[in-house]
């Protein structure tokens, strides 16, 4: 397994960011924590590819979120979890984007901003720093 990871290296960490931001399950830190502990790459190149494939991930559901509206609009919503995101959203704004990197709670939020149709800049912006954090957070650690 170890060999794989290194292989790999900033590639598999890009990909894995990216999946692991969408509503395919998945963990990019434990990849990101040895990658930083192995010391083979320079703690900011981690730090950028992983923030930016975790970022590009989220703006993948936001996007996703963006062309459910066509075949469903608001209104219309049945799934729980993305109805209670969208009244998170409608409440407290794009904003709340900081908190997309959350597990579980993340995904839906991302999807709803795009479903709610919350300017894309704005979601871009907010996500990138929430899960610019979360990454600073686990490489201070490592």
């Amino acid at each position: 397994m170890l060999e794989i990871l290194n292989e790999w290296g900033l590639w598999g960490l890009f990909l894995l960011s990216m999946l692991a931001s969408t509503l395919i399950p998945g963990g990019s830190e434990a990849m990101l924590a040895w990658l930083a502990a192995n010391g083979t790459h320079d703690p900011w190149t981690l730090f950028g590819v992983a923030t930016l494939g975790n970022t590009l991930g989220g703006m993948i559901s936001w996007g996703m979120g963006w062309l459910i509206a066509w075949r469903y609009p608001a209104q219309e919503m049945k799934n729980e979890k993305l109805r209670r995101a969208a009244q998170y959203l409608r409440k407290w704004g794009s904003p709340l984007l900081l908190f997309s990197w959350l597990p579980v709670a993340g995904d839906p939020l991302c999807i709803a901003a795009g479903w709610l149709r919350i300017h894309a800049g704005l979601a871009l912006l907010f996500i990138a720093i929430g899960k610019a954090a979360r990454y600073a957070a686990i490489l201070l650690i490592f």
